[in-house]
């Protein structure tokens, strides 16, 4: 009885004990469904997050004692706000939610998680202040919030968290200085401050830190000097305060008292001084950047670093000679080496050939170096990039060169090279920019370079060449950013050949001996922005097929012998600055274009010119009817074509409903092309009725349908069938037909027929029939989670932008006019059976050329600049003009959305932050927070993304001028692809 009175009476006790804990387990259940009530889940990776299994099971969600006490759902894709109920998981110790889309501010909530150890809300679009109650979490170990956008100060109360190890807080939009209470954290381990926009000194109080590893402070507004005791934490091995605008010198016993640092990154303040000789003694060092200061004195020994992989140096005022190479024999990990634009002397030593056999950059232009280049730069095999020019190098070039069967760029300008170039350099089939301006040498230019295939930019100018210009370097179809054999002694025509440089930019052949005419030939060089012929021997007339030169903006033929009158169609192109000055030409000046600015036009030293705009001051010509007069007869012949046009138009339409239904549509006739003939009747048969069941996608201007032609062979095409109800849709039509129906290339979406009718009922009906493409669209697989859509490889995603970047190209480049599409964008971007990629959907497509016949061209320019958000170039404006840099700007924006995972619509982009922005200021150290985390991390390399990732920043700048051409892209992917399959 006694045992039973105990337990009756400990019933109370029981319940009181058991119930708060079911309620707490229910607490943490129902806060799981809130937090996920609060998010978009496009990938479904909180399906299991649902009352039919125990909420322990689900996926991120550990337990201890059926609590939660841990959630870890980084890489997840989620989308949308953290929700307060974060707060009621009590037991929660660890938080990991980077690398998704989370928006909105932290929930103060977030506080109120005293058991809280580690915070990872890094790389997300969180927003506001960091909440400053944080304090309640003593126990915090780790805070990563890098890579958001919040705002405000960095709050004081986080110097009172007295276990926190690591506050990695980079890339965000702070303000204000570094709180001086960080320095109370004495077991701060990581500080990670960089690109957070703060400001004002960095305060001694950091000098506390004693446990601190980690030091990133770069790309803020830090001014004063660094704090003497930061040097003495003899656990750092990582210190970054590059990029700031800093002072003062390096402390002398640097590598006695930081003995573990493996990078000092101080490249970009104002740091002075010599650099202490006791770097030498931090031998676990692999990075040492000191660019672009004012470093005085000699360059340390470097004896004892054999670990360094990176020395960049360039950009100070150090003065040594060049024998501190060999302090750097045993240095078997090095990489790159950069000591440009110093006050270096000496000659290079014969012990260059014992640097590291991995040495792929060596820089060392701008300086004072004389002698010749040792025999021993041939045992540097791996050499990608080399720039030795602006120095006073001489001699003869070594054989031993031939073996740099890896250089991508050579730059030997500007020194007193001499003899001749040998043809060794054609042995380097890799050289994509090859510069040997600026020296003497002789002799002819070699004909070997012919077999650069890579070339995209060649400058042989100012030197003492002779002979004829090599028809084989002509031929190098490849060259695209500038030839340049200017200031030589070369003579001889230009060679026909001249017209496979099809992409090139800029060709400058002046004060040479060239001589006969200007072959008509140039007139393929649709390219062209800048040709400079001046200074020659050139004679005859100034040939007609310059005329579809549409890019050019500079062009200097003076000084030549050149006859004849200036054509008119000078006066339509582009030209910014067009000098003719001291020929023979005659006659009338043109009146428009470049010929009205007085400051653009040279034409002094030529017989005899009349006519012009009044202030060239050229007498009138005689026997020139008026303008008004001309006008006049002009309206007296087009007056009665234009009524006998319009009353052809009327009989026409009048007729038009009387069509059979069953015939052929008669538009195909006038595309110009063989395309096959189908009637209304042919394709409401093969769409099923235009049935909802076989659309394949819709649009603004219609809807496109899969459809089997009843051909006898099943053919499965594409239909687009246009909506003529929406404003511009025929426009649209018509600028598709024109675009597509006389271009064929692989990488072009195929038009297989056009029909132009009217449907049963009499109305009009117009369609466009593309061979159908069995992947889809590229924007599917980059977004959308079907299981049907798996993630793309590095490997595929380079092949397509290579496909998209070459359907660009002949769009501009590659038919015999010039088409802009105006509205690229991932869903325009299809995909074959064999993952090949089509550009399609020309509805906004302009043609840029004077073949056309007017009705074309006007309805082409007609058309209102519509794009798509976020893929529109910033210089369009609601009536600006398509331009083949928008389409460059829309590709760099694809590049970038292919590589990273982020549409430019992304919420993460706001104000002044957008998908350009987020790539380029994360290059090139912050490249794997911004990559899609979808890819494959063990098949990376590294430095291969980073290149396509900075293409897509060129291309996509906001200055139209400073984008990269996109016949550039093309090889520039081509040979990434190349290096990425090796």
């Amino acid at each position: 009885m006694a045992n039973l009175m105990a337990f009756l009476l400990s019933l109370p006790l029981f319940f009181f004990l058991i119930i708060p804990t079911c309620s707490t387990n229910q607490t943490d259940q129902l806060s799981l469904l809130a937090l996920k009530s609060s998010l978009q889940d496009p990938q479904g990776a909180l399906t299991s997050w649902n009352q039919t299994l125990p909420f322990c099971s689900w996926r991120g969600v550990q337990c201890r004692a059926n609590r939660v006490v841990a959630l870890t759902l980084s890489y997840q894709g989620l989308v949308g706000s953290l929700s307060p109920h974060i707060g009621n998981l009590s037991l929660l110790t660890s938080i990991t939610l980077n690398n998704n889309s989370f928006q909105g501010p932290i929930p103060p909530q977030i506080t109120l998680l005293t058991s809280l150890r580690f915070l990872d809300l890094s790389n997300n679009s969180f927003t506001g202040e960091i909440p400053r109650n944080l304090t309640q979490c003593l126990e915090l170990v780790q805070l990563a919030f890098s890579r958001n956008l919040l705002s405000g100060a960095i709050p004081n109360e986080l110097g009172f968290l007295p276990k926190l190890e690591a506050i990695v807080f980079s890339r965000n939009l702070f303000s204000g200085p570094i709180p001086s209470s960080i320095g109370n954290i004495t077991t701060l381990r990581r500080l990670s401050l960089g690109s957070c926009r703060l400001a004002g000194e960095i305060p001694e109080s950091l000098a506390r830190l004693r446990r601190l590893a980690f030091l990133q402070l770069s790309g803020n507004g830090f001014t004063g000097t660094i704090p003497h005791g930061l040097f003495n934490i003899s656990t750092i091995y990582y210190f970054d305060a590059s990029v700031n605008s800093l002072h003062g010198v390096i402390p002398s016993n640097i590598g006695v008292t930081l003995p573990n640092l493996a990078a000092l990154l101080l490249e970009r303040n104002h740091f002075s001084g010599p650099i202490p000789s006791s770097i030498s003694n931090a031998s676990l060092i692999e990075w040492i950047v000191l660019s672009s200061n004012n470093f005085t004195g000699p360059v340390p020994d470097l004896e004892r670093l054999t670990l360094i992989q990176h020395f960049f140096l360039h950009s100070n005022l150090v003065e040594d000679d060049m024998s501190f190479i060999s302090s750097l024999a045993n240095s078997t990990k090095l990489e790159r080496f950069d000591v440009s634009e110093n006050m270096l002397s000496g000659s290079l030593p014969e012990s260059l050939a014992n640097l590291s056999i991995h040495i792929n950059m060596f820089y060392i232009h701008k300086n004072q170096i004389h002698g010749n280049i040792p025999l021993g730069i041939g045992s540097l095999v791996n050499l990608d990039v080399v720039d030795l020019s602006h120095n006073l190098l001489d001699g003869l070039i070594p054989m031993s060169m031939s073996k740099l069967s890896s250089l991508h760029i050579l730059f030997m300008g500007r020194n007193g090279f001499g003899g001749e170039l040998p043809s060794l350099f054609g042995n380097l089939t890799r050289l994509s920019r090859f510069h040997a301006d600026g020296n003497e040498f002789s002799g002819n230019v070699p004909y070997s370079l012919g077999n650069c295939t890579n070339l995209l930019e060649l400058d042989l100018s100012e030197n003492n060449f002779t002979g004829s210009i090599p028809r084989e370097i002509m031929r190098l179809s490849s060259v695209s950013i500038v030839l340049n054999l200017s200031h030589n002694a070369l003579e001889g025509s230009i060679p026909s050949e001249v017209g496979s440089l099809r992409n090139l930019a800029a060709l400058d052949l002046s004060s040479n001996r060239l001589s006969e005419v200007i072959p008509t030939s140039l007139s393929s060089c649709v390219s062209l922005e800048r040709l400079y012929l001046e200074g020659n021997f050139l004679q005859g007339e100034i040939p007609t097929g310059m005329s579809s030169l549409m890019g050019l903006l500079e062009l200097d033929l003076s000084r030549n012998n050149l006859s004849g009158s200036i054509p008119s169609f000078l006066g339509s192109l582009k030209l910014q600055k067009l000098n003719l000055s001291f020929n023979r030409l005659q006659g009338e000046v043109p009146s428009r274009g470049v010929f009205t600015k007085r400051s653009s036009v040279f034409l002094d030293g030529n017989q005899g010119f009349c006519g012009g705009v009044e202030e060239l001051t050229f007498p009138p010509c005689k026997g020139v009817e008026s303008s008004k007069e001309k006008l006049s007869i002009l309206w007296k012949i087009l007056i009665p074509i234009l009524v006998v046009g319009g009353l052809c138009i009327v009989i026409l339409i009048s007729f038009k409903c009387k069509k059979s239904n069953e015939s052929p549509c008669p538009f195909v006739d006038t595309i110009g092309v063989q395309l096959l003939r189908l009637s209304y009747a042919d394709l409401l048969k093969a769409t099923n009725g235009f049935s909802e069941s076989n659309v394949l996608g819709v649009g603004r201007f219609g809807s496109v349908y899969k459809a089997v032609l009843d051909d006898g062979k099943d053919t499965i095409v594409a239909v687009k069938a246009i909506n003529l109800d929406v404003r511009g849709a025929s426009k649209t039509f018509m600028a598709e037909c024109r675009a597509l129906g006389g271009i064929r290339h692989r990488n072009l979406v195929k038009l297989v027929s056009v029909c132009d009718s009217v449907d049963f009922k009499c109305n009009d009906f117009k369609a466009l029939v593309y061979e159908f493409k069995a992947n889809g669209s590229l924007d599917k697989w980059l977004h959308n989670n079907n299981e049907d859509f798996k993630s793309l490889s590095i490997i595929q995603r380079l092949n397509i932008a290579l496909d998209i970047a070459q359907g660009i190209e002949y769009l501009h480049f590659g038919s015999g006019s010039s088409i802009i599409h105006g509205d690229l964008k991932p869903s325009n971007i299809l995909l074959d059976h064999d993952m090949v990629a089509c550009v399609g959907d020309f509805g906004l497509a302009k043609i840029a050329s004077n073949v056309l016949p007017s009705s074309c061209e006007s309805s082409m320019s007609s058309i209102g600049i519509k794009g798509t958000i976020g893929y529109v170039p910033p210089e369009y404006g609601a009536f600006g003009s398509l331009s083949m840099l928008g389409d460059v700007y829309s590709f760099g924006i694809i590049l970038l959305e292919m590589f990273t995972n982020k549409r430019p619509t992304n919420d993460l982009f706001r104000g002044e932050v957008n998908l350009h922005r987020y790539v380029s200021s994360a290059l090139p150290h912050g490249l794997m927070e911004i990559i899609d985390p979808e890819l494959d991390r063990g098949a990376l390399k590294m430095e291969l993304i980073v290149r396509v990732l900075n293409i897509g920043v060129l291309c996509s700048k906001e200055n139209p001028r400073d984008r990269m051409p996109m016949n550039l892209v093309v090889s520039e992917l081509a040979g990434i692809l190349a290096q990425c399959m090796n």
